[in-house]
């Protein structure tokens, strides 16, 4: 009854057996460390909600243990129905004018070098909430100047202007993922548009270069590795910088099935066809998640268009 209750659109369908036993390769211990339990505390004391727990994510006991949390901005309900994702649909509350600043408070108390924000999908706000996201980066800015800031957003769907608010209070790292393959977006991300997607990031990228741009994928679904190797052409076409690859996992009976688990050595291929493609970084394993590793990735991302500007430079010099 429960499941129900957090997803009362999926209640009809039939059910997808979930597969109990996994892989190896795809297993992790349970949270159970002091600072897991202090960061839930900081977490709870600011009245926020975190994509970490809300979307069951495998690393929470890896991350919270280091105090790295992905604020998920806007509420806990989000107003579409992705077959993938474990967070509640429905009719989402009134937007909280104190979030702002308690993310910006919590990111303080944490320590943190770099946060990451994503948001539930806000298709009844005029703008997406991206006014929102605005004003949370510029609370942080405030109250933690050398903390960097990475935005996993919506897409803005019919959403006129809502882009250009976000990208104008300047981010560090701005992050759509694009989820899977167009040939599965009517099952697994039907309330999205593949090319709208592509575009958003497109667009980032020609309002402002500076920022660096991200976009992920979930493996396991039925795509093939032709489809993903287009994906990957698309983005790059885009100009997106840093892509992530991960396994998609089953939250309950209600959601898609997993078709398989991808092996960590096809994981290892698709990151060296990434990396052949161009993107400055990618991160393709089993357990890989948009913000797993955020901090350090920025640092390995900020390092990366270094080097590539300094090899650029070069030819000229000479």
């Amino acid at each position: 009854m429960e499941q129900r209750v957090r997803h009362p659109e999926k209640a009809h369908r039939p059910d997808n057996p979930v597969q109990v036993r996994k892989p190896d390769w795809i297993r992790v211990k349970a949270p159970v460390s002091a600072e897991y339990a202090e960061t839930r505390k900081i977490v709870r004391d600011h009245s926020l909600v975190t994509v970490c727990e809300e979307a069951a994510c495998p690393n929470i006991g890896e991350c919270w243990k280091k105090k790295h949390a992905t604020m998920m901005l806007l509420g806990a309900i989000c107003t579409r129905a992705c077959s993938f994702c474990n967070v509640a649909t429905g009719m989402p509350d009134k937007l909280d004018p104190h979030e702002p600043d308690n993310v910006a408070s919590a990111v303080e108390k944490m320590g943190l070098n770099h946060i990451v924000l994503t948001s539930v999908d806000r298709d009844d706000l005029p703008d997406g909430g991206a006014a929102h996201f605005a004003r949370t980066i510029r609370a942080i800015r405030e109250r933690n100047p050398g903390t960097t800031v990475e935005v996993l957003t919506p897409d803005f769907l019919r959403k006129d202007g809502a882009l250009e608010i976000v990208v104008e209070a300047r981010p560090d790292v701005f992050n759509h993922n694009l989820e899977t393959v167009p040939r599965l977006y009517p099952t697994i991300r039907p309330g999205a548009r593949y090319f709208h997607s592509l575009r958003l990031l497109q667009r980032v990228k020609e309002i402002d270069p500076s920022i660096f741009t991200k976009s992920g994928l979930m493996v396991g679904l039925g795509e093939t590795r032709i489809e993903i190797m287009q994906v990957m052409d698309d983005l790059r076409v885009a100009d997106v910088d840093f892509l992530t690859i991960g396994q998609y996992l089953q939250p309950t009976a209600k959601h898609a099935a997993v078709d398989r688990f991808v092996t960590p050595d096809e994981f290892a291929e698709y990151a060296t066809l990434a990396k052949a493609k161009g993107f400055l970084l990618v991160a393709s394993t089993p357990l890989t998640r948009s913000s797993y590793h955020a901090d350090s990735d920025f640092v390995a991302l900020r390092a990366a268009r270094e080097a590539k500007l300094s090899a650029a430079a070069k030819p000229a010099a000479e």
